[in-house]
């Protein structure tokens, strides 16, 4: 992405956050707001690190993600503080001098050991809001998280600048790019790991730098809803291939998943298909003032249809929603906010003032329970899946008699299929961030 155009865009970003941070001061009584970066955390009976992650607060101001030690002080009214920890150290990679458009910004000041950041944070410690972990206690100055500002700041966090827009763009393509890679090498006959290489090797970025560990799944493997065990040998036939990889841009993530049915796998081509015309669909549907749980239960709805539609199911697409038929092979979420976080917070918060929304009945792993609104941006990630453990529960129910069991159990070698796009919501077309950058790629 062209330094120009960050330059542009980063002013208006930093004086939405302003704004935002000075509400959430006076909503709280703090004069300032303090956000530590973080501190490496170390094994148990060990000194080995593992890897750093920085405070999600601390990256949403500025695209600094590695330097832990590091404080942000922000006072209504005059400019930001930026308190930037780069060691003598000799053992590990120092991080490098602030640099970049967003430089200008900042009052910068320079510390060589963590303690020395106490001497430039406010000396009236109970007037600040301090957000952070523990461990990033320095002095006196101890993260008190105070609900009242991350309240504010966590529901404001949903609407996304343009700025952060143009960042979640370069992390869609980078993803983009990456998952071509992991088709033809899939195409190529690689095993789980081989795959995984030819991804991180397409994205530029270490497994560690990754926003979530990837999902690389041949066959039956696909099933697991999470699975990352990557075997290295590659199966004798590939029939099903299911990855659900991301990329990151300054912080700012991706969240992609595509399934791909393999050589002569016609009838599973044909599941594929149908949930990406299905899932295209739910990604036309992200409008402002549209209620997230209403678009999953109709999620619900139309993937029944499918099941219906394909011989697994014989009861209508209405009778497995209700039955919760469509949960055995529908069991997790249609998406979520997506943005700093790849689950991005306050999913669930019913206004600037806390409180939470409820999720439908009978639909606990749903992410998002608001209404959406132009700037936000969330996944759409809707699947049709062959789980053991969650058949043979439905084997012993009534409902198990509408089962078209030999297809489902011709079915099991495929594990299932998952189509994750990221979409923005807009005043009008919704702009679907992945389908785009893939476009791009053509």
């Amino acid at each position: 992405m062209p330094t120009a155009l960050l330059s542009q865009l980063y002013p208006d970003h930093l004086a939405t956050l302003q704004q935002r941070a000075s509400v959430a001061l006076l909503r709280g009584g703090f004069d300032h707001l303090l956000i530590a970066a973080g501190q490496p955390h170390y094994q148990f009976l060990d000194d080995l690190p593992y890897p750093f992650q920085v405070n999600p607060h601390f990256k949403h101001w500025l695209p600094v993600t590695k330097a832990p030690g590091s404080w942000l002080v922000i006072t209504p009214g005059q400019k930001p503080k930026l308190i930037y920890l780069q060691p003598h150290d000799y053992w590990h990679v120092v991080p490098e001098a602030p640099a970049g458009y967003w430089v200008e910004h900042f009052d910068i000041v320079i510390v060589r050991e963590a303690r020395e950041a106490a001497a430039h944070l406010p000396a009236q410690v109970g007037r600040c809001a301090i957000i952070g972990e523990d461990s990033a206690t320095v002095g006196t100055h101890r993260p008190n998280n105070p609900e009242v500002v991350l309240n504010h700041l966590h529901w404001h966090r949903a609407w996304k600048t343009d700025y952060e827009l143009a960042m979640m763009r370069v992390a869609s393509h980078l993803g983009a790019r990456a998952h071509r890679a992991a088709e033809t090498a899939f195409r190529g006959g690689a095993s789980e790991y081989a795959i995984q290489m030819a991804y991180l090797a397409a994205a530029r970025e270490t497994e560690n730098e990754l926003p979530y560990n990837n999902i690389v799944c041949l066959n039956e493997h696909g099933a697991v809803l999470h699975y990352t065990n990557l075997e290295r040998n590659p199966p004798v036939h590939s029939h099903a291939f299911l990855i659900d990889a991301g990329a990151s841009f300054h912080g700012y993530a991706c969240d992609i998943t595509r399934t791909y049915a393999g050589t002569g796998a016609e009838e599973f081509r044909a599941l594929v298909d149908a949930v990406d015309h299905a899932q295209r669909d739910f990604c036309s549907q992200v409008r402002p003032g549209k209620s997230y749980p209403e678009l999953h239960l109709h999620a619900h709805l139309v993937l029944a249809g499918i099941l219906r539609d394909q011989g697994f199911v014989r009861m209508s697409a209405e009778s497995a929603v209700e039955s919760g038929v469509s949960r055995v092979f529908f069991p997790h979420g249609l998406g979520h906010y997506i943005g700093l976080q790849v689950h991005d917070i306050g999913g669930f918060q019913a206004s600037e003032d806390g409180g939470t929304l409820p999720k439908p009945d009978g639909h606990p792993y749903l992410r998002l329970t608001r209404m959406l609104d132009a700037g936000q941006v969330m996944t759409i990630e809707p699947g049709i899946y062959f789980i053991d453990l969650l058949l043979a529960e439905l084997k012993q129910r009534p409902e198990a008699s509408d089962i078209h069991w030999e297809k489902v159990d011709a079915f099991r070698k495929y594990g299932g299929v998952r189509i994750e796009d990221d979409v923005a919501c807009t005043a009008g077309e919704p702009e679907n961030l992945t389908r785009d950058a893939f476009m791009a790629l053509n």
